[in-house]
């Protein structure tokens, strides 16, 4: 059985993005990226993080390079 991870630290999330952990820390800060906190520590979901992905995208106009 192979068990799937449900959450991100906002490390991992840094590394998936190839960001720093502070420009990580602080887009979460921010609000660009969600996130829930568990304790002490900032817990992200999977889909939050392609959330992020896709609306930077949409960001970027049409034949527009960013």
């Amino acid at each position: 059985m192979v068990i799937e991870r449900r959450w991100h630290t906002v490390a991992e999330v840094a590394v998936m993005l190839g960001y720093g952990v502070s420009k990580t820390k602080m887009l979460v800060a921010q609000g660009r990226i969600r996130s829930v906190k568990d304790g002490g520590s900032r817990r992200i979901l999977p889909r939050w993080v392609d959330e992020y992905v896709e609306q930077l995208a949409r960001e970027v106009e049409p034949g527009r390079v960013a």
